[in-house]
Order: structure tokens, then sequence, then C-alpha cells
């Protein structure tokens, strides 16, 4: 199967895939802010840059988009027809890269949450906004 695009018009449409400030990303922001939460943003020295710190609650939060990190048994998940050795090397790549930053802000002490985009659609938005209050708390009233 070919693509639907030229290679210049792909190239175009890739580069403007953007991996801070998503929706998804600036939905979490949003809630957290409204809830009194605040953070940080794409912490440089902490391992994978994630989205959002929480220093308080010695938590970070990666908003992952289900493509780029292969969110299985999701239907945004699809492997595209064309390069997809390369493509599955890349999404593997990230999926090892995300194991080792996890791994290793744990090992420095941080409490990991990770929210897949698909869980940020509008059916499931409610749900998942809570739990991630429900858990900020909780990981709040351990650290007390």
């Amino acid at each position: 199967m070919t693509d639907v695009h030229n290679a210049q018009i792909r190239s175009y449409n890739m580069s403007r895939i953007g991996s801070k400030n998503t929706k998804p990303e600036l939905l979490v922001r949003k809630f957290l802010f409204s809830k009194g939460f605040r953070f940080k943003l794409h912490v440089r020295n902490l391992p994978g840059k994630p989205d959002l710190v929480l220093p308080k609650y010695k938590t970070v939060i990666f908003v992952h988009g289900c493509f780029w990190h292969g969110h299985e048994h999701c239907r945004y998940f699809v492997i595209p027809k064309t390069r997809t050795e390369w493509w599955m090397e890349k999404i593997n790549r990230n999926r090892t890269l995300d194991m080792i930053h996890e791994g290793r802000l744990r090992e420095e002490g941080w409490n990991v949450i990770v929210i897949y985009e698909c869980a940020l659609k509008k059916e499931r938005q409610e749900e998942t906004l809570a739990e991630i209050a429900r858990r900020l708390l909780q990981i709040k009233m351990d650290l007390d």
C-alpha cells in the first residue's frame, strides 16, 4: 500500500507534531491547576523530561500519545502500513526509553503517573482526571 501523501507533504505533516504542550497535556495541566495542584513543566534534569513535575508530591506525570508510545490494545495505536519495520523500531525504542526513565525516576524516589491520550477522550476524561487527583492526594497523605 502506498502513502496517500508524497514525501515532502508527509515530512511537513510529521514535523508539525510536537512533544510539548499537546492537547492531552494541556487538559491535564488545566485540571490540576484548577484543583490547586502546582507543578513545573518539562524539567530537563529529570530522566525522560516529565511533562509535569509536582515537587511537593515527589511525583512526575507523563502524558503519552498512544501512537508514539505504542499503547497496546488501543484503537489509536495502529502500525503504519508503509515502512512498518522502521516505525516498529522507533516505537519500540520509545517504549524501552519509557521503561528506563520510569525505573530511574522510581530509584530516585519519585512517584510516576503515566496517562495515555485515549484515557483523556471525552468518554473517559472525567474518570481519568478524578483518578489522577485521587492518586495525588493519596501520595500526599503517604508523605505526611
